[in-house]
């Protein structure tokens, strides 16, 4: 499984992490999991495609709130409200996280969802609890270059489209790929794209983990990407994934192999970014949920490569909705539960769901415009069809 593997050994095999495979259509579309996955997280989309337009915006909406955190690695990045998620600052949750298309035109596309939440009076609290004067929604953002993908610089998302981003945001999210903010997202010569994935981190409550009658606790993990990278997804000598594991995928054969070098030469432009939202169903800190979000940079860098350029806007937000206490045991060695060890087992997956999505995003892509989409160039690798999205106009 991409992402989801727990080493040989690992903590004494005390703390395991097992991967989560829901039941959907079409070939690659959902082989990981999905964000949504983590209880009280719901993903929407909304996008242009044509006449001019190639761009979108994709929410991730907690309406219970979550405790958020980021880690900016990218030399060239585009966001919003990052200061605000700092631990050491006053904010301690929040709703939404805003993934747009436009670059920095794009960030007025969280204005809508800022609207969409204060209608809904989610945000932070102004004034007393028996008098309170109204909320103010702090939504962080971030942005990928995609301007002039369709020929008209212009056209970029506007707070219209954070609006209905987030209004039609759902657990049950089945469009991925080239949707939302990756409608006009490339990634090496190749379509880029939004993908997501899942894992589940099982840790058990305390030492006599030998005991029928202790349960173990069950944390879940889940990622979003939006891929439009200035490296590549794809493995060139094999014409894979970094780590194509889980996907259900075969080797291309060498015509298709050759497509790809030659689609892949010379077409990656410098403008680019990767950005995206790791959750956990754990309770945690904002220093906890920063240092997740940090720790997911390990599995962009694995999954895309090179990263984190001066040209790049490599992003990553963190969210810990609070549902599953992880103990306040002190720290003490791996093989000992502990909520550092526990913490430790999140980090890391935080990491393999991470680079899972950014897989899933390019594999799931469709051909826009004159850009091919991995299943278009290697179609020998793809067992099934790839579950594909049309654009909304």
């Amino acid at each position: 499984m991409c992402g989801v593997r727990s080493p040989p050994g690992s903590y004494s095999g005390r703390m395991a992490v097992s991967a989560h495979h829901p039941a959907t259509p079409g070939g690659p579309a959902l082989p990981v999991g999905s964000i949504t996955d983590v209880g009280g997280v719901r993903v929407g989309h909304h996008q242009r495609s044509g006449r001019g337009w190639q761009t979108g915006t994709t929410v991730v909406y907690v309406p219970n709130g979550a405790t958020p955190g980021v880690s900016v690695r990218g030399g060239g990045p585009g966001t919003r409200e990052t200061d605000a998620l700092r631990p050491e600052n006053l904010v301690q949750e929040i709703h939404a996280v805003c993934l747009t298309g436009g670059s920095a035109f794009g960030l007025p596309a969280a204005d809508g969802v800022v609207a969409w939440l204060e209608g809904r009076s989610l945000g932070f609290p102004i004034g007393a609890a028996g008098d309170l004067q109204g909320v103010v929604p702090v939504v962080p953002a971030a942005v990928i270059f995609d301007l002039g993908r369709a020929g008209t610089f212009g056209n970029r998302p506007t707070a219209d489209f954070g609006r209905r981003a987030i209004a039609s945001a759902r657990v049950d999210q089945q469009s991925w790929g080239s949707v939302g903010a990756g409608t006009g997202a490339r990634a090496g010569g190749l379509q880029g794209g939004v993908g997501t994935a899942s894992a589940v981190v099982t840790i058990p409550v305390q030492d006599n983990a030998d005991d029928p009658g202790i349960q173990p606790l069950i944390v879940q993990v889940g990622a979003v990407a939006v891929v439009n990278a200035n490296g590549t997804a794809i493995d060139p000598r094999t014409g894979l994934p970094w780590d194509p594991d889980g996907f259900g995928l075969r080797a291309p054969t060498a015509r298709d192999r050759q497509r790809l070098a030659r689609q892949s030469s010379g077409r990656a432009t410098s403008l680019n970014t990767t950005i995206g939202v790791v959750a956990t169903s754990a309770a945690l800190s904002k220093s906890e949920v920063s240092k997740m979000a940090d720790v997911a940079h390990d599995g962009l860098a694995r999954a895309i490569r090179p990263a984190h350029s001066m040209f790049d806007g490599d992003t990553i937000f963190g969210l810990a909705t609070g549902e599953h206490d992880i103990g306040d045991l002190p720290a003490a060695m791996r093989s000992t539960p502990s909520r550092h060890s526990a913490l430790n087992l999140i980090l890391r997956t935080a990491a393999d769901t991470f680079a899972a999505a950014c897989a899933h995003a390019v594999l799931a892509a469709a051909t826009i415009g004159d850009t091919p989409a991995y299943v278009d160039v290697c179609p020998s690798a793809v067992r099934r069809p790839a579950g594909r999205s049309t654009s909304a106009q």
